[in-house]
């Protein structure tokens, strides 16, 4: 439960960056529908830049996906599953869920 609490904590986070994002991406397109290159745009664009909260959003989301599905493998294989029918249900190979379990 710890896991998908983070996950919770995460998303909302992951909200809030899109929200930056979106509103970053309406800025960008009006300028340029004004005329202006992205060369005198972007360099004055406020910090972080889109591509900076794109990444950040993407690291964020990787690392708790990546611990959430560590968890539950692990869950799931000392309930009694076998790593077939997690890979069959997470849709990995076996090989992957090997991998979760050690990690």
């Amino acid at each position: 439960m710890a896991a998908l609490d983070d996950l919770d904590g995460a998303l909302d986070r992951s909200l809030e960056m899109t929200e930056r994002m979106k509103t970053r991406i309406r800025d960008i397109r009006r300028v340029r529908d004004e005329g202006r290159p992205l060369r005198e745009i972007v360099p004055y664009e406020e910090t972080p830049l889109l591509v900076q909260l794109l990444t950040e959003s993407t690291n964020l989301l990787h690392s708790y996906g990546n611990r959430v599905r560590r968890t539950e493998a692990r869950a799931l294989h000392r309930e009694g599953m076998t790593m077939d029918e997690i890979a069959k249900l997470f849709g990995v190979t076996r090989q992957r869920v090997s991998a979760l379990l050690r990690e």
